[in-house]
């Protein structure tokens, strides 16, 4: 399954300049990288990241990141994948800008 992170301009630069990140402060905070599912990354978007510009949208797939990734429940009881290890730029799928509208955030059609 296709995964995917948000990551705000820091965060994208961070990965993008080193290689592999331990994330948002969310993340560092909570022990893990939060990822979304294609059924639940417009409403992290929403939730998370309203109204902001400048992010990144990055895809992954699941069976490439191993044991490190858990899937748990969390908002709304659905199962989110949580990644228990460095984010690793070399493993992401693709990589596209994430543009606000001024209303919501443009996801690239294509999305699995």
């Amino acid at each position: 399954m296709i995964i995917y992170k948000i990551l705000r301009a820091d965060e994208w630069a961070d990965l993008r300049d080193n290689g592999v990140s331990n994330g948002a402060p969310i993340d560092v905070s909570d022990g893990y990288i939060h990822f979304s599912t294609a059924q639940t990354v417009a409403e992290t978007a929403a939730k998370h990241f309203a109204g902001e510009t400048d992010l990144t949208l990055l895809a992954y797939n699941d069976a490439d990141l191993g044991g490190a990734l858990k899937y748990e429940k969390s908002r709304n009881d659905q199962l989110f994948p949580h990644l228990y290890a460095p984010l690793n730029l070399d493993s992401a799928l693709w990589i596209e800008p994430l543009p606000f509208d001024g209303t919501r955030h443009t996801f690239p059609k294509d999305m699995s």
